[in-house]
């Protein structure tokens, strides 16, 4: 009986010393806790003063995204010996100069993908991968500032394709306004004096016209997610069937080591180039007989940040 007391009392002991040992290892963490979290909420302030500090600041992040897939003898397919690949990659980048007085924004944006079927059973078909997205943009605003948040301003913004058919057709838009900048990530330019060139080869459609140019850009990094968000609109004060617009979105989370998920979506109208794209099938083709489908394109894959 004796014993079994001791024994009791060695357990229970035991359990009270283990149970005050967790108690103060919690506690331990706990405070270290509080201390990585006022550290970083330190470290995040100071980082905040740098990138309000003037001088230039430099941003590329994109997205890559593809798949390869084979087939031989597979008779469930109309084409049972095959082979598919689509591979695609955009990429943004900006550089700005952000001074007391004034400031000069660049930013260039590249989307480009490629795809192919190749039917190993078709000698006519080719085996080459084909470009299905293809776009190509650059952008400069300089602006003087008025205050903290209205500047005037000039910008030249370029569009066309790179791959394929570049400079054909290209949109070089040149105009003076004013900058509105009512929150720090989200910059929106009105230019009421603004000239779209227009420049193509051959017989077609395109013409350039006096307009007001519209450029809203929101740039924003929420911790390891990324929003680059930009609509470019020109109003052509000749005919409203020489104006366009052109809103781009990509979303990126990086993972680890700059490396992620991003998704990329675009949204586009522009009448010149869809009747231009009309007249290779309809030579009567005119501005008021066609339909002007909206143009979009999307892409998911690998993300990166530099």
């Amino acid at each position: 009986m004796k014993k079994l007391t001791l024994l009791l009392l060695f357990t229970l002991s035991f359990s009270l010393i283990n149970a005050q040992t967790k108690e103060e290892l919690l506690a331990e963490k706990a405070i270290l806790t509080d201390s990585i979290n006022t550290i970083q909420k330190k470290a995040d302030a100071l980082q905040s003063e740098v990138d309000n500090l003037p001088g230039w600041r430099f941003k590329t992040f994109g997205t890559i995204g593809g798949s390869l897939s084979g087939f031989n003898n597979w008779y469930s397919k109309e084409t049972p010996n095959s082979s598919v690949g689509n591979f695609g990659i955009n990429v943004n980048s900006t550089a700005d100069l952000i001074q007391d007085k004034f400031f000069w924004r660049n930013a260039a944006n590249v989307n480009i993908s490629w795809v192919k079927f190749d039917d190993k059973d078709d000698d006519a078909d080719s085996d080459k991968y084909e470009v299905a997205t293809d776009i190509f943009s650059l952008t400069s605003l300089y602006g003087y500032k008025l205050n903290e948040k209205f500047a005037i301003s000039t910008l030249g913004e370029y569009r066309s394709t790179l791959v394929q058919n570049f400079n054909n057709p290209g949109f070089l838009d040149l105009g003076i306004g004013a900058t509105w900048t009512p929150i720090k990530n989200l910059v929106i330019v009105i230019h009421p004096v603004n000239y779209n060139f227009v420049f193509s080869r051959g017989d077609n459609v395109y013409e350039s016209s006096f307009g007001a140019k519209i450029v809203a850009d929101y740039s924003k990094s929420f911790g390891d997610f990324n929003v680059k968000s930009n609509l470019s609109m020109f109003q052509s004060y000749k005919s409203s069937d020489y104006s366009n617009y052109t809103w781009t979105n990509s979303f990126a989370y990086t993972v680890w080591k700059g490396i992620g998920l991003g998704f990329d979506f675009g949204l586009r109208k522009n009448k010149q180039e869809a009747l231009n794209y009309n007249l290779e099938t309809d030579p009567d083709a005119t501005f008021d007989g066609i339909d002007n489908k909206l143009q979009s394109y999307w892409l998911f894959g690998l993300n990166f940040k530099f």
